[in-house]
């Protein structure tokens, strides 16, 4: 199966991300496009999933966007990679919990490159790490499946502006923390895009 690969340069405004992901939605339900993987970045925002709470925003002065993926409500931004797909599960498997996986194992897999152990956790949907004796979060997932096409994806920080986590409670999760790749490898990481890409593709073929 043909999957298109799109790298954005410049960042993308999230409710133009949005809006592209719904129309290739209905693409790939009809057969009109291939599916895709968007590799992508935002300016500033917070968007809220479907199960996002009002006591979620600590700032009440912050503007959220509100979205049909799952999840509560996330903070985007610059240093934050956006990994975007639109995946026909009925042509594989109609397994949400077995997509799910795939994007975590994706990242784990892509960690391992930097030498950065990281885990799954079935009762809080994200990839974690151990950094300075605390678990904290690094990449966040959040999903849409609608008539067994998947759309959204996950956020992977790698150098983004951490304070802007402080304005929210971070996928409805208190005392959590939340850290960057680079202050676990103190250096940029090569490559990373074309190893998510990787990855992510080993990962649905089996």
């Amino acid at each position: 199966m043909s999957i298109e690969i799109k790298i954005s340069k410049k960042p993308v405004e999230y409710t133009k991300a949005f809006k592209t992901l719904e129309k290739r939605h209905l693409d790939v339900l009809n057969n009109k496009k291939p599916e895709l993987i968007w590799i992508l970045e935002h300016p500033s925002v917070f968007t809220a999933g479907v199960s996002f709470k009002d006591g979620d925003i600590l700032d009440k002065s912050q503007k959220i966007i509100k979205t049909n993926r799952g999840g509560r409500i996330t903070y985007h931004g610059p240093g934050q990679l956006i990994f975007y797909v639109v995946i026909n599960l009925k042509k594989r498997r109609q397994d949400i919990r077995w997509f799910i996986n795939i994007l975590e194992n994706t990242l784990i897999y892509t960690l391992r490159n930097y030498k950065i152990v990281a885990k799954a956790n079935r009762k809080n949907v994200g990839v974690w790490v151990n950094h300075k004796r605390k678990i904290k979060k690094i990449a966040a997932i959040g999903i849409k499946i609608k008539k067994w096409v998947a759309y959204h994806g996950f956020s992977l920080n790698i150098n983004t502006n951490l304070k802007e986590y402080k304005k929210i409670i971070p996928c409805g999760l208190k005392n959590r923390n939340v850290v960057n790749l680079v202050d676990i490898t103190n250096k940029k990481p090569l490559n990373i895009r074309n190893y998510i890409i990787t990855n992510f593709l080993n990962n649905l073929k089996n």
